[in-house]
This record gives C-alpha cells, structure tokens and sequence, in this order.
C-alpha cells in the first residue's frame, strides 16, 4: 500500500471520528479496515475506534467482536494493545459481550510489551467499572502487578482496587492494609496517591454498608 494511500485512509478515519453523530452509519466500513489489505497503521486505528464506538453502540459492534478479538495474540504489539482497548470499552457497555475472551484478555498481563500491560489494566477497570463481580477473585493478580517493571503499569494498577472497592468493597478489604503500606510507602508519587484513593473509597463504601 502506497504511503500516499494510507495517509488519505487515516484522514478519513480522523474525519468519521470527528463526526460522533453519525457513527452508527459508519461502524462496518471501519471494521473492513481491520482485513490484511490495509497498513498496520489503518488497522491499529480501526481498532481504536471500533472500541469506543462500541462503548456507544455495543448491539451494532457486536458481530464484528470476533474479529477484534481476533487481534488479542497478534505479532504485533500495537493491534494486541488495540484489541484489549476496545474489548474493554465494548465489555463496558455489555459485559456479555466480553465475557467470551474474557481468559484470552487475562492472559495480557503477563505480556512481554509494557504497553499492552497498561492496556489490559484500562480494559479490566473499564469492564470492572459496570461488572466489578468478573475480577473479584482475580485481585491477586493486580496486586502483583502492582511491583511491575514498568512505571506506568505501576501508576495505574492501583485504580483497579479504586474500581472495584466502590462497588464490591469486601472483596478489596483484604488488601487494605497492603494498599495502605504502599500508599506510604512506595518510591513513586502516583502509586503512592493511586494506593490512598483506592483505600479511600473502599473504607467510605464499607462505611457506607
């Protein structure tokens, strides 16, 4: 594909992005950009704004999941980071409809590529901010990542727990004291403040019950 080609593709894309209004028209023809006859640049748009298409209108993105899905354990970093991310948006407005790869996603915590790490935690808070029930045997698991390699993956875990101790605040009080420590503790700034928020809102939730 030529550059010119891709360039003119990708304004097209940014200008039905623009036009929210009227997306619901545009959902298939974004998702015909995801076949192996575009760059990986189109693809790794389309994806984005499947996603967040999805959020607004998960009923009409729902027969082209399969094939987002599809990108979970792509090669390619990028459309694997651009899969979770719109699995999470659409999971958000229908957890029904992310329940399926649900395992699949899982298994991005443990990926090689620090971007798609912090993606699976976006996609997790963004699915655990309407369906907190799917990941609260599985906080293990952001506990750990709470000691990740990367920084912003760090930064961000901790909002996991702020998501779920508002809604299923016994699952989180376990963690509490963990979360505490680290909320004092811990070298970075933005672990530290993410660490309070987390306890914060799940002590005011356990009140509150």
């Amino acid at each position: 594909m030529l550059k010119k080609d891709e360039k003119e593709i990708l304004k097209e894309l940014r200008d039905i992005q623009k036009d929210k209004e009227n997306w619901k028209g545009h959902i298939d023809e974004i998702a015909l950009k995801l076949n192996d006859n575009y760059s990986d640049n189109v693809r790794a748009k389309a994806l984005w704004m499947l996603g967040e298409m999805g959020l607004q209108y998960p009923d009409l993105v729902k027969i082209h999941i399969e094939e987002i899905s599809g990108y979970l354990e792509n090669e390619n970093p990028k459309f694997r980071e651009r899969s979770i991310n719109a699995l999470g948006r659409i999971g958000r407005a229908d957890k029904e409809l992310a329940i399926p790869y649900l395992d699949k996603l899982m298994k991005a915590r443990e990926d090689e590529d620090a971007a798609v790490r912090l993606s699976f935690i976006w996609a997790c808070e963004n699915i655990g901010t309407n369906a907190p029930e799917l990941f609260c045997e599985k906080l293990d698991i952001f506990y750990e990542m709470i000691s990740d390699s990367n920084e912003k993956v760090r930064m961000e875990v901790p909002e996991m727990f702020r998501v779920i101790g508002k809604r299923k605040h016994h699952y989180v009080e376990p963690y509490l004291d963990k979360l505490e420590w680290i909320g004092e503790n811990d070298e970075h700034p933005v672990v530290r403040i993410h660490s309070k928020g987390a306890v914060r809102i799940t002590k005011n939730a356990l009140e509150e019950n």
